[in-house]
């Protein structure tokens, strides 16, 4: 028989992208709500115990309410795309390519977190230079972004498309989070490996999918010295043997005269860059990804299949 999927909030921004990869697929059942019916709670709850699999496209707290209905249910596996699970110790993060035995924790996890856009692409080009030993525990990290708008769900797709909207963002570009208190840096901490709370500077451009997340370091505070050759077969060793982070060639990175958010809109793959000169002592750690792609709804499809025993 095959696998029931509920997708809880399909017709959100993650949740419709999670539906359109699914389509096509013969191997699973994907349930649905009829929209006029989503707000219908008893209903809902009878989806959610009657899945395989659920993947929650929802805000926090909608998310740890449908958890709760699913408590001491232990045949329906989630995935959570959601904020509110990925720092807790029982649930997997949903990272496949976090290190050799991530794979393996998704596929035999009941509960999966998926990881934020944002720390996806900042984890990918940190986590490597932990676990490698080149990037100290303590080093002061910074992560600089742009995202498209997308990324803020439907509110924000009306702000920056609908010029009528009450609330319309006219800016072509800008920062937000200023405080430094986002959401997304224990995240960042705890799966990057970091002993001090790392700085998470996020903005937004006039883009509807895309993503470019930077990570500056120097050199010359990094264990042994390393160079930028060092880093870069860090990189290359860590993401063998997958074929959806790419790291891209020295020669290739030097060779840019620019980088394109937008590059790699409506895929699932993520390409990471290190640039600068060699003896300059400062190199800039670049991911590039779709922010609904391997940021978003390629993940949980990702981590649907690993939970399937497909991958």
């Amino acid at each position: 028989m095959k696998p029931k999927i509920f997708i809880d909030g399909e017709h959100g921004t993650t949740g419709l992208q999670i539906r359109t990869r699914l389509a096509g697929r013969d191997d699973l059942e994907v349930i649905s709500i009829p929209e006029a019916e989503r707000r219908n709670k008893d209903l809902r709850e009878e989806f959610l115990k009657a899945a395989d699999v659920a993947i929650l496209c929802l805000p926090d707290e909608a998310s740890k309410e449908a958890v709760a209905i699913l408590e001491g249910n232990n045949s329906t596996k989630i995935i959570d795309t959601a904020t509110a699970h990925r720092v807790h110790p029982d649930w997997a993060y949903g990272f496949a390519e976090l290190d050799n035995a991530q794979r393996a924790k998704i596929a035999k996890a009941r509960l999966v977190a998926n990881p934020g856009c944002y720390p996806t692409g900042a984890i990918s080009l940190i986590r490597p230079l932990r676990d490698a030993g080149i990037l100290p525990a303590d080093y002061p990290i910074s992560v600089n972004a742009v995202s498209g708008y997308t990324g803020g769900g439907k509110q924000m797709i009306a702000q920056m498309e609908n010029p009528d909207a009450p609330d319309h963002i006219a800016s072509n570009h800008f920062l937000y989070a200023m405080p430094l208190k986002h959401k997304h840096v224990p995240e960042l901490q705890l799966h990057g490996r970091l002993d001090r709370k790392p700085i998470f500077s996020p903005s937004v451009g006039r883009f509807a999918q895309g993503m470019i997340v930077q990570v500056p370091i120097y050199t010359s505070d990094l264990n042994g010295n390393a160079s930028m050759a060092d880093i870069h077969a860090a990189l290359t060793a860590h993401y063998n043997g997958q074929n959806i982070v790419q790291v891209v060639s020295l020669e290739t990175s030097a060779t840019l005269p620019r980088l394109d958010p937008e590059e790699l809109r409506d895929t699932d793959i993520m390409k990471l860059y290190v640039f600068g000169t060699e003896g300059s002592g400062q190199v800039n750690l670049v991911a590039l990804l779709d922010n609904l792609g391997k940021g978003a709804s390629g993940a949980a499809v990702q981590n649907l299949d690993l939970m399937l025993g497909h991958g």
